[in-house]
């Protein structure tokens, strides 16, 4: 589907569908593994006419769903671009790399260094006045008072963002580890490709995410780092997917133990209880009841089939049933 659209979401609030192409075609840019890639220069020429333009729309409360990708972190996004205030962004990996040219773990628009955490002394003054002119452009584009931008691995980077906002919102999304690994491992089989002799899959470039993971930051975590070697030659989707959720998830536990600005949005939860698992999302992004949101909403959300366990590597497995007992899954 393009921009996320069904004929559901377009009779909701056709309006909003608007809102969605005007995001995937001119603020968001086309990832790797996805057609269309053809227009990021003209995305990147319009990210450089908006640095250059005064602000157009002061940017307030923007809100960001991190988490593990393949965890329903896109799910939310749509369900919340429903809302009248609000405009969603997926992943708008091209922003951020026009922002600050060291985040672009995945290779898809630099083959130069990359960064997986960034913090607080990392945004300038250049990169806190460019971000908000590229938002303040994208309210504006979209008639919109609110931004949603899903993009898990700011999970990493939580205090450069807050360092750009200060006002900023962040939504971390859980799933149960077997979930999300089997959907990771199906996502990269699937869409996984050979590009001119380059591997672009879920690890990016070459295992260009992959290495950077290990080397950046299970290399600081107290049950990986003596075994960075041995992570660097895990070639199966499903041992590196168990790796990833597993930092992820512990990096998510350190933010709501520290942070007040970061919420954890159960994916079971939210599926199962949308009703009371949204009040509470809008009631922590200050966001007011709508009622054509709300119905998209429960319409929208239903359980998934709960995926059975499957063999990992046994260093790998006893990090991740570990981490699976600190998030209370059993």
């Amino acid at each position: 589907m393009i921009a996320q659209l069904d004929g559901l979401y377009i009779r909701t609030r056709p309006t909003k569908a608007v809102s969605r192409l005007v995001s995937y075609a001119l603020f968001e840019g086309r990832p790797l593994t996805t057609r269309g890639r053809w227009i990021n220069p003209l995305v990147f020429a319009l990210y450089s006419l908006e640095k250059r333009l005064p602000a157009v729309k002061k940017v307030e409360m923007p809100i960001f769903i991190l988490g593990t990708g393949r965890s329903g972190t896109t799910i939310l996004g749509v369900v919340l671009s429903m809302h009248r205030d609000v405009a969603f962004l997926n992943e708008p990996k091209a922003l951020w790399h026009s922002l600050y040219n060291e985040e672009d773990i995945i290779g898809g628009y630099t083959k130069g260094p990359a960064r997986y955490r960034l913090g607080a002394d990392d945004a300038g003054k250049d990169v806190i006045k460019n971000a908000h002119r590229l938002y303040g452009a994208y309210l504006a584009a979209t008639f919109s008072k609110r931004v949603v931008d899903k993009y898990p691995e700011l999970i990493f980077r939580v205090q450069f963002v807050k360092a750009i906002f200060p006002d900023a919102k962040f939504l971390f999304l859980a799933r149960s580890g077997w979930d999300t690994c089997r959907s990771i491992d199906t996502w990269s089989k699937r869409l996984g490709e050979n590009v001119k002799g380059e591997v672009h899959d879920w690890w990016g470039v070459n295992d260009r995410k992959w290495r950077l993971l290990i080397e950046q930051v299970a290399c600081e975590d107290p049950d990986l780092c003596g075994s960075v070697a041995e992570l660097k030659a895990l070639t199966g989707h499903a041992d590196r997917a168990a790796v990833e959720w597993a930092l992820t998830m512990r990096e998510g536990i350190k933010l709501l133990k520290s942070d007040p600005a970061v919420m954890l949005v159960r994916y079971e939860s939210l599926v199962e209880d949308p009703k009371k698992s949204l009040a509470g999302i809008l009631k922590f992004c200050g966001l007011r009841n709508d009622g054509k949101f709300l119905g998209y909403a429960y319409k929208t959300l239903v359980p998934a089939a709960r995926k059975k366990p499957f063999d990992l590597h046994p260093l790998v497995r006893s990090v991740f049933e570990k981490t699976m007992k600190e998030m209370g899954y059993e």
